[in-house]
Protein backbone atom coordinates (compact mmCIF):
# COMPACT_ATOMS: atom_id res chain seq x y z
CA UNK A 1 0.00 0.00 0.00
CA UNK A 2 2.63 2.14 1.14
CA UNK A 3 4.67 1.85 -2.57
CA UNK A 4 1.44 2.57 -4.55
CA UNK A 5 0.87 5.70 -2.12
CA UNK A 6 4.84 6.74 -2.91
CA UNK A 7 4.24 5.85 -6.89
CA UNK A 8 0.78 8.05 -7.29
CA UNK A 9 3.13 10.75 -5.41
CA UNK A 10 6.20 10.90 -7.86
CA UNK A 11 3.32 10.63 -10.60
CA UNK A 12 1.32 13.84 -9.00
CA UNK A 13 5.49 15.27 -9.03
CA UNK A 14 6.02 14.91 -12.21
CA UNK A 15 2.61 15.80 -13.58
CA UNK A 16 3.36 19.21 -11.71
CA UNK A 17 6.86 20.05 -12.62
CA UNK A 18 5.26 19.82 -16.25
CA UNK A 19 2.71 22.17 -15.23
CA UNK A 20 4.72 24.57 -13.87
CA UNK A 21 7.35 24.05 -17.14
CA UNK A 22 4.52 24.72 -19.12
CA UNK A 23 3.15 28.19 -17.17
CA UNK A 24 6.96 29.41 -17.66
CA UNK A 25 7.15 28.75 -21.04
CA UNK A 26 3.59 29.80 -22.12
CA UNK A 27 3.43 32.60 -24.92
CA UNK A 28 0.41 33.69 -22.97
CA UNK A 29 0.12 36.64 -20.25
CA UNK A 30 -2.93 37.13 -18.54
CA UNK A 31 -4.22 40.33 -17.89
CA UNK A 32 -6.41 40.69 -14.96
CA UNK A 33 -9.70 42.47 -15.08
CA UNK A 34 -10.67 45.76 -12.77
CA UNK A 35 -13.84 47.10 -12.03
CA UNK A 36 -12.40 50.51 -11.57
CA UNK A 37 -9.39 52.68 -12.86
CA UNK A 38 -6.52 53.18 -10.21
CA UNK A 39 -3.85 55.62 -9.76
CA UNK A 40 -0.16 54.88 -11.15
CA UNK A 41 1.85 53.74 -7.91
CA UNK A 42 4.88 51.59 -9.99
CA UNK A 43 4.24 49.64 -6.60
CA UNK A 44 3.72 45.69 -6.92
CA UNK A 45 2.81 45.20 -3.41
CA UNK A 46 -0.04 48.15 -4.12
CA UNK A 47 -3.21 46.96 -3.94
CA UNK A 48 -3.66 47.48 -7.46
CA UNK A 49 -1.04 45.08 -8.17
CA UNK A 50 -0.26 42.90 -4.94
CA UNK A 51 -2.61 39.49 -5.56
CA UNK A 52 -1.88 39.71 -9.50
CA UNK A 53 0.46 37.15 -11.24
CA UNK A 54 2.70 38.26 -13.88
CA UNK A 55 4.94 36.86 -16.81
CA UNK A 56 9.08 36.87 -16.60
CA UNK A 57 11.11 37.84 -19.56
CA UNK A 58 15.03 35.94 -18.40
CA UNK A 59 16.68 36.15 -22.10
CA UNK A 60 17.91 38.11 -24.66
CA UNK A 61 16.36 38.35 -28.39
CA UNK A 62 18.37 35.54 -29.49
CA UNK A 63 17.40 33.15 -26.60
CA UNK A 64 20.15 33.79 -24.18
CA UNK A 65 19.57 33.82 -20.36
CA UNK A 66 20.56 37.21 -19.20
CA UNK A 67 21.74 36.10 -15.17
CA UNK A 68 20.36 39.02 -12.92
CA UNK A 69 17.86 40.51 -15.29
CA UNK A 70 14.87 38.58 -14.59
CA UNK A 71 12.16 40.63 -15.38
CA UNK A 72 8.41 40.03 -14.81
CA UNK A 73 5.66 41.57 -16.11
CA UNK A 74 2.09 42.14 -14.39
CA UNK A 75 -1.26 43.43 -16.69
CA UNK A 76 -4.45 44.49 -15.76
CA UNK A 77 -7.32 46.16 -17.67
CA UNK A 78 -10.93 48.25 -17.67
CA UNK A 79 -12.95 49.02 -19.74
CA UNK A 80 -11.26 52.11 -20.86
CA UNK A 81 -7.47 51.06 -20.08
CA UNK A 82 -5.05 48.82 -20.22
CA UNK A 83 -2.75 48.16 -17.27
CA UNK A 84 1.09 46.75 -17.26
CA UNK A 85 3.85 46.58 -14.48
CA UNK A 86 7.19 45.91 -15.00
CA UNK A 87 9.81 44.75 -12.27
CA UNK A 88 13.08 45.13 -13.56
CA UNK A 89 16.18 44.08 -11.57
CA UNK A 90 19.52 45.92 -12.68
CA UNK A 91 23.45 45.68 -11.97
CA UNK A 92 23.90 49.33 -13.63
CA UNK A 93 21.75 52.00 -14.65
CA UNK A 94 22.23 54.18 -18.13
CA UNK A 95 20.42 57.44 -17.50
CA UNK A 96 19.23 60.25 -19.53
CA UNK A 97 21.97 62.98 -17.58
CA UNK A 98 18.76 65.95 -18.56
CA UNK A 99 15.36 63.64 -18.20
CA UNK A 100 11.91 65.45 -19.13
CA UNK A 101 8.73 63.57 -17.83
CA UNK A 102 6.84 66.67 -19.04
CA UNK A 103 7.48 65.98 -22.78
CA UNK A 104 7.97 62.59 -25.42
CA UNK A 105 11.47 61.27 -25.36
CA UNK A 106 12.45 59.97 -28.90
CA UNK A 107 14.94 57.48 -29.11
CA UNK A 108 14.37 56.84 -25.16
CA UNK A 109 15.54 52.87 -26.29
CA UNK A 110 19.11 54.05 -26.41
CA UNK A 111 19.24 54.11 -22.67
CA UNK A 112 17.72 51.95 -19.86
CA UNK A 113 13.87 51.06 -20.60
CA UNK A 114 11.31 48.98 -20.44
CA UNK A 115 9.15 48.47 -24.05
CA UNK A 116 5.95 46.88 -25.10
CA UNK A 117 4.65 46.47 -28.54
CA UNK A 118 0.92 45.85 -28.95
CA UNK A 119 -1.30 44.68 -32.43
CA UNK A 120 -4.95 43.97 -32.15
CA UNK A 121 -4.88 43.00 -36.05
CA UNK A 122 -4.36 39.43 -36.76
CA UNK A 123 -3.78 39.58 -40.32
CA UNK A 124 -1.71 42.92 -40.71
CA UNK A 125 0.46 41.69 -38.07
CA UNK A 126 3.20 44.38 -39.06
CA UNK A 127 0.77 47.02 -38.04
CA UNK A 128 1.05 47.72 -34.07
CA UNK A 129 1.99 50.13 -31.19
CA UNK A 130 4.83 50.60 -29.22
CA UNK A 131 5.55 52.20 -25.54
CA UNK A 132 8.07 52.85 -23.27
CA UNK A 133 8.79 53.82 -19.96
CA UNK A 134 12.45 54.67 -18.34
CA UNK A 135 13.49 54.42 -14.71
CA UNK A 136 12.74 58.13 -14.77
CA UNK A 137 9.59 58.28 -15.95
CA UNK A 138 10.36 59.28 -19.55
CA UNK A 139 8.14 58.07 -22.03
CA UNK A 140 7.38 57.64 -26.14
CA UNK A 141 4.67 55.87 -27.69
CA UNK A 142 5.07 55.34 -31.66
CA UNK A 143 2.68 53.67 -34.19
CA UNK A 144 4.53 51.25 -36.24
CA UNK A 145 3.89 50.24 -40.00
CA UNK A 146 6.64 47.39 -40.88
CA UNK A 147 4.65 46.84 -44.45
CA UNK A 148 6.82 49.97 -46.37
CA UNK A 149 10.42 49.55 -47.16
CA UNK A 150 11.70 51.76 -44.95
CA UNK A 151 9.33 50.98 -42.16
CA UNK A 152 7.40 53.74 -40.96
CA UNK A 153 7.91 54.41 -37.44
CA UNK A 154 6.02 57.59 -36.25
CA UNK A 155 7.01 58.83 -33.05
CA UNK A 156 4.71 62.14 -33.73
CA UNK A 157 1.54 59.60 -32.76
CA UNK A 158 0.63 60.47 -29.49
CA UNK A 159 -2.06 57.77 -27.54
CA UNK A 160 -2.50 59.71 -24.21
CA UNK A 161 -0.78 56.89 -22.32
CA UNK A 162 0.86 57.93 -18.97
CA UNK A 163 3.27 56.30 -17.13
CA UNK A 164 4.88 56.07 -13.52
CA UNK A 165 8.45 54.58 -12.53
CA UNK A 166 10.13 54.48 -9.21
CA UNK A 167 13.66 53.03 -8.70
CA UNK A 168 14.74 50.93 -5.31
CA UNK A 169 18.39 51.78 -5.07
CA UNK A 170 18.85 48.93 -2.31
CA UNK A 171 17.31 46.42 -3.49
CA UNK A 172 18.78 47.04 -7.61
CA UNK A 173 15.51 47.24 -9.05
CA UNK A 174 13.32 49.81 -10.69
CA UNK A 175 9.56 49.64 -11.52
CA UNK A 176 7.85 51.07 -14.52
CA UNK A 177 3.84 51.34 -14.93
CA UNK A 178 1.69 52.36 -17.95
CA UNK A 179 -2.01 53.26 -18.32
CA UNK A 180 -2.48 52.34 -22.35
CA UNK A 181 -6.26 54.00 -23.61
CA UNK A 182 -7.91 50.89 -24.96
CA UNK A 183 -9.36 52.86 -27.52
CA UNK A 184 -6.03 53.55 -28.75
CA UNK A 185 -4.70 50.20 -29.44
CA UNK A 186 -8.09 48.31 -30.28
CA UNK A 187 -10.77 49.02 -32.05
CA UNK A 188 -12.64 46.32 -30.49
CA UNK A 189 -14.82 47.14 -27.42
CA UNK A 190 -12.51 45.66 -24.12
CA UNK A 191 -14.25 42.34 -23.03
CA UNK A 192 -13.11 38.75 -21.09
CA UNK A 193 -11.32 36.64 -23.31
CA UNK A 194 -10.28 39.07 -25.87
CA UNK A 195 -6.60 38.49 -27.18
CA UNK A 196 -4.09 41.15 -28.32
CA UNK A 197 -0.95 40.69 -29.84
CA UNK A 198 2.42 41.39 -27.49
CA UNK A 199 5.83 41.16 -26.55
CA UNK A 200 8.04 42.93 -24.06
CA UNK A 201 11.08 43.93 -23.61
CA UNK A 202 14.04 45.90 -21.89
CA UNK A 203 17.66 47.65 -23.22
CA UNK A 204 19.50 47.58 -19.92
CA UNK A 205 22.98 49.25 -18.69
CA UNK A 206 26.19 50.91 -20.71
CA UNK A 207 27.73 49.40 -23.24
CA UNK A 208 29.42 47.61 -24.52
CA UNK A 209 27.68 44.95 -21.90
CA UNK A 210 24.60 46.56 -22.53
CA UNK A 211 21.50 43.75 -21.94
CA UNK A 212 18.80 43.20 -24.00
CA UNK A 213 15.98 40.94 -22.39
CA UNK A 214 12.41 39.65 -24.98
CA UNK A 215 9.68 38.10 -23.12
CA UNK A 216 9.59 36.25 -26.46
CA UNK A 217 12.58 35.60 -28.03
CA UNK A 218 12.53 37.23 -31.62
CA UNK A 219 15.96 35.17 -33.07
CA UNK A 220 17.27 38.37 -34.61
CA UNK A 221 19.32 41.54 -33.06
CA UNK A 222 16.37 43.60 -33.89
CA UNK A 223 12.62 43.89 -31.75
CA UNK A 224 10.66 44.21 -35.09
CA UNK A 225 10.19 40.86 -35.08
CA UNK A 226 6.07 40.64 -35.31
CA UNK A 227 6.13 37.02 -36.22
CA UNK A 228 7.22 36.39 -32.70
CA UNK A 229 5.18 38.14 -30.32
CA UNK A 230 3.19 36.30 -27.66
CA UNK A 231 -0.63 36.80 -27.05
CA UNK A 232 -2.45 38.95 -24.01
CA UNK A 233 -5.79 37.85 -23.04
CA UNK A 234 -8.40 39.53 -20.90
CA UNK A 235 -9.54 37.62 -17.93
CA UNK A 236 -12.48 38.32 -15.66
Amino acid sequence: MKKIQLSTAIVLLCVCAIKATAQNNSKTIKSFHSNTDFALTADPDSAGWKKIRGVTAERDSLGKLTPGHRTEIRSRWTEKNLYLLFICPYEQLYLNPNPSTTTETNKLWDRDVAEVFIGSDFKDIKRYTEFQVSPQGEWVDLDIDRNPKPPNHDARWNSGFEVKARVDADKKVWYGEMRIPMDKIDKRPARASQELRINFYRFQGPPPDRKRIAWQPTNADNYHVPEAFGLLRMEK
